[in-house]
């Protein structure tokens, strides 16, 4: 009996086997496809700022909306994937990033190229990934991280392959004939959205595209109108309105968790505030070598050479850091790596010769690998994993916001003052102050917390009385993924 019963568990279970796997490859073209892209917009950002005759801080305001776009437009995504599931988010995303790009190559002005590459192909990037990476979740339960750090070298990938392209394009056809070409390659997202077809379950009910949840706003307001001959009051249908809003903003930004979790509550301002200096390296390094005399394509080859060395170090850090003797240590392990960032910059400011450069990207990469490694691990430490979806999306937006305004604010600095340094000395600042506001934070805590078990007196049933901000250990693998996951990556 027992074989029978695992026999139909096993034919209810499609996930993890057959077409799964080529979800996974669509995943890794997906993640080099959007996350990768952006690592390439540095190559043009002279050409841009010569042919539209923009300063700094302008031409830098492109690259910040594409990015923060992509990062924030988690909520939005996560809607659409709930209305009409992964398969379409990920193809309406291909469109959309198509369609920017293509449009961009006929862009006059800065401003346009704002809201065409930045908006339209940031918000089908962010689509488009992050559709596909809840795909992936369903079509993986017993693999599924496995599938995730496969899947996320599709991003090193990208890093590595779309400045070469982009520096050989340039040189032969100007960048509006490389946007051309970009929208058609990023057209390949809907290919990928093709393949992530509906899981269904032996029962054949479709796994990956519930029927969104009704409102509890609306039930109360229907209830109301089908008790009553006439319309509710209008300040009882306000009253209603207010409630489903807020329950709303209450299921995809969690609020609530970052104002009663002290480690939530640190290691999002943290993050936030690291995000203004995060980014600058991967917009200004290029124009900055230019600038000291690098030829162009070895100046590419330098954001290259991070992505290569991602490649390898990031699955390494991942496996590192899941290690038992690193539970309910890795945010020490994330401040670390942050902290290595900040202090590599300093290398840019000593030297800007090409073997200088190269050594500060090798240092910037291995940080890198642990920051983006360990940024969605250390979340699920210090939020349960049955908020952690809403947590996330809080998370997204905010970081969003300082990854929106960092590179124009350094921008108009480097304008005043005609100094590329400010770019790395600014990205160091954040960095570092960043890196020891969350270590020593949560060394506080720590002691804060034990002081509090130790003179605590033992209750009845403890469990009902206290909260433990920081879980040691994260939600079992074997569980099914939440309906709607927003995902971001650094």
């Amino acid at each position: 009996m027992s074989q029978g019963g695992a026999a139909a568990r096993e034919a209810a279970k499609p996930q993890d086997r057959g077409w799964a796997w080529m979800v996974l490859l669509a995943a890794v073209l997906l993640q080099g496809l959007t996350l990768g892209f952006p690592s390439c917009i540095g190559v043009f950002f002279t050409d841009l700022q010569h042919d539209f005759q923009a300063s700094n801080s302008e031409t830098s305001w492109f690259p910040s909306i594409m990015v923060a776009v992509l990062h924030g437009g988690g909520p939005l995504c996560s809607i659409l994937v709930k209305r009409f599931g992964c398969r379409f988010a990920v193809m309406l995303g291909g469109l959309l990033s198509g369609v920017g790009m293509v449009s961009s190559s006929f862009c006059k002005s800065i401003s346009q190229l704002y809201l065409t590459a930045g908006l339209i192909t940031g918000l089908g990037s962010c689509f488009s990934f992050q559709a596909g990476v809840t795909a992936l979740g369903y079509y993986f339960v017993r693999w599924r991280t496995l599938a995730n750090a496969m899947a996320s070298t599709g991003v090193s990938l990208g890093f590595t392959l779309w400045p070469l392209l982009s520096q050989y394009l340039l040189d032969e056809m100007g960048w509006r004939n490389t946007f051309l070409i970009f929208g058609g390659i990023l057209l390949n997202c809907c290919v990928c959205g093709a393949i992530m077809r509906p899981v269904e379950l032996a029962s054949g009910s479709p796994l990956q595209s519930p029927k969104p949840a009704e409102e509890p706003g609306r039930r109360a307001e229907g209830a109301q109108l089908s008790n009553g001959a006439s319309s509710p009051h209008p300040e009882v249908q306000q009253q209603t309105r207010r409630t489903a809003c807020f329950q709303m903003l209450q299921k995809y930004l969690a609020f609530d968790i970052f104002c009663q979790n002290k480690g939530y509550q640190i290691y999002t301002i943290g993050v936030t505030w690291m995000m203004m200096g995060f980014a600058l390296p991967h917009v200004y390094l290029v124009p900055y070598a230019i600038q000291n005399g690098v030829e162009e394509r070895r100046a590419a080859l330098l954001i290259s050479i991070i992505g290569f060395i991602n490649i390898f170090i990031r699955p390494l850090t991942g496996l590192l850091s899941g290690h038992r003797v690193f539970t309910g240590r890795r945010i020490y392990l994330f401040s670390l790596a942050v902290l290595l960032c900040g202090l590599s910059n300093f290398i840019c400011v000593i030297s800007a010769e090409f073997s200088a450069l190269i050594i500060y990207c090798v240092i910037l990469s291995i940080a890198m690998s642990g920051v983006g490694a360990l940024t969605f691990q250390v979340l699920m430490d210090v939020v349960e994993m049955d908020r952690f979806s809403s947590a996330l999306g809080l998370f997204t937006v905010l970081e969003s916001v300082t990854l929106l305004i960092g590179p124009p604010l350094t921008g108009l600095l480097v304008d005043i003052t005609s100094d590329f340094h400010y770019v790395f000395y600014n990205s160091s600042f954040f960095l570092i102050s960043a890196a020891l506001f969350m270590g020593l934070s949560f060394c506080a805590l720590e002691k804060k917390n034990k002081l509090k078990e130790a003179s605590k007196v033992p209750l009845d049933n403890p469990s009902r009385h206290q909260y433990n901000e920081i879980p040691t250990e994260p939600q079992s693998e074997s569980q099914s993924p939440p309906a709607v996951v927003y995902i971001t990556s650094i």
